[in-house]
């Protein structure tokens, strides 16, 4: 007989795990079906894991740069990749196992293998086609196997995979998928990335500082293309200083492969085409969610674009089944699958005032060197969209905590609607961007003005004044440039 829930939920992502606590703390009954591994890409092989990669990258660029800090380190530091690798791997199972405890703690039941869905309230588990990674201690209480399980709602949170495009599809040892870049056996000597988005370019900038030759192959005429122009101009300054190649409006039309090495031919927007040799290749030209398998045609849940169709509540047009995080569609961030896991799951409790996911107020982080970070319309975008804007910018090279930090090459920029004063977009690149956004979506959230951002008091000496000053400076009061 199967057993019955409230809720069930299709992966265990971050939007996956994050919208079981909620349920539970919900008092909902609720059970997450997983078929590798406890967090999803995100935790084992995506947001978490390569920050633990960057940071040693970070270290590394630091201790090669003492000399700058009146620091004497004798010869050149190098990398042991393969304990990079390990802490890197470390901070993942660390993660994983406190997923598991998780579980245990808010009572979800962890039902291992493959869902798909027979119809609505009712799902199929099967055996897994993946290796399952079981969970580190401690483990969840209640772990299930293969049967059929009801449920009031389904919550699909399948997550997403690399893209591949067809005659350059990746093969795992010549070309690579994040998969592949974050576990490297040994360094090449040189690799080219397919693709500058964020993904792409945080791969390229940890391997160039471990000494690799990096090439950056992109499509669109800028780096980073989500991103306000300036501000990528300014980090593909930087990041051209610290050695990186970086062709634009280009594209990879054939790689030829050879025992160990291949060739990219790379045809720019002229019609002209180069041959550029390397080591390996990440293909890093985006991802696609992952709506295969599930029973969705069946059921009659509509998709767009490899994407299920959902509305601000994660809600999709067959009722009982929602979708949250990436197989529901850009922007693709971990953050973005949490925060609708929550408004999904607090929907379907019946809370009051639960407001719908507002896209326009994701913030984007890329933790290359040097970082970038935006929320909001870019200066372009709010152009387009016809709106009358003031727009401020501060630099680095005018902060005294950059410049302390040896860190002054940045930028931080606003843009207020000149009618309303109303925060429309923030855009950094600089030093610990990722960790300064979040205060100008705060801001956005609040509905907080022009005016009361500059009546807020920001902490002297910290990299954070760029952001009141570039408030200032939309408004012709700047203080320290």
């Amino acid at each position: 007989m199967a057993e019955n829930y409230d809720v069930i939920i299709i992966g265990s992502g971050p939007g996956g795990y994050v919208a079981a606590v909620r349920a539970s703390q919900l008092g909902l009954k609720t059970a997450i079906v997983e078929r590798e591994h406890l967090g999803g890409i995100c935790l084992n092989w995506g947001c978490i894991p390569t920050k633990a990669l960057l940071r040693s990258a970070e270290v590394l660029d630091h201790a090669n740069h003492a000399k700058d800090y009146g620091l004497v380190l004798e010869g050149k530091m190098t990398a042991d990749v393969k304990a990079v690798v390990a802490r890197s791997r470390g901070v993942s199972a660390r993660l994983n196992g406190g997923v598991g405890f998780l579980m245990k703690k808010n009572k979800v039941d962890v039902i291992w293998g493959e869902a798909k869905i027979t119809k609505p309230g009712e799902i199929v588990v099967g055996k897994s086609s993946k290796p399952v990674v079981e969970p580190q201690n401690p483990v969840p209480k209640n772990i299930k196997g293969e049967g059929t399980y009801n449920a009031k709602h389904i919550i699909i949170a399948t997550g997403a995979r690399p893209r591949a495009l067809p005659g350059i599809e990746p093969d795992g040892k010549l070309i690579w998928t994040y998969f592949e870049a974050m576990k490297p056996a040994a360094l090449p000597k040189s690799l080219i990335v397919m693709g500058s988005g964020a993904i792409g370019i945080e791969f390229a900038s940890f391997y160039r500082s471990m000494g690799v030759d990096v090439t950056v192959v992109e499509v669109m005429p800028t780096i980073m293309p989500v991103e306000d122009v300036e501000v990528t101009a300014i980090a593909r300054k930087q990041l051209e200083k610290r050695g990186m190649k970086i062709i634009t409006s280009a594209k990879i039309t054939k790689v030829d492969k050879a025992a160990d090495s291949l060739t990219a031919h790379v045809e720019t927007a002229d019609g002209n085409v180069q041959q550029i040799t390397a080591d390996r290749m990440i293909s890093a030209v985006g991802v696609q969610g992952n709506i295969e398998n599930l029973g969705l045609e069946a059921v009659g849940v509509k998709t767009d674009r490899g994407c299920v169709v959902i509305d601000g509540y994660g809600k999709t047009n067959v009722a009982g089944i929602y979708a949250i995080g990436d197989v529901a569609g850009p922007p693709m961030l971990a953050h973005k699958a949490e925060h609708e896991g929550v408004v999904c799951v607090e929907k379907i409790a019946g809370l009051p005032n639960v407001h719908a996911t507002d896209k326009s107020k994701v913030p984007g982080c890329t933790y290359c060197n040097p970082q970038v970070a935006s929320v909001g319309l870019t200066e372009a975008k709010a152009k387009e969209l016809g709106r009358d804007i003031r727009v401020g910018r501060f630099s680095f090279a005018a902060n005294g905590k950059a410049i302390a930090l040896g860190e002054d090459q940045g930028l931080c920029k606003v843009i207020f609607d000149k009618k309303t004063g109303e925060l429309l977009g923030a855009h950094m690149v600089g030093a610990e961007v990722t960790e300064l956004i979040q205060g100008f979506v705060v801001a956005m959230n609040l509905e907080t003005t022009e005016e009361e951002l500059m009546h807020t008091i920001f902490p002297h000496p910290t990299v954070s004044e760029t952001m009141k000053e570039a408030v200032l400076d939309a408004y012709g009061r700047v203080l320290n440039a």
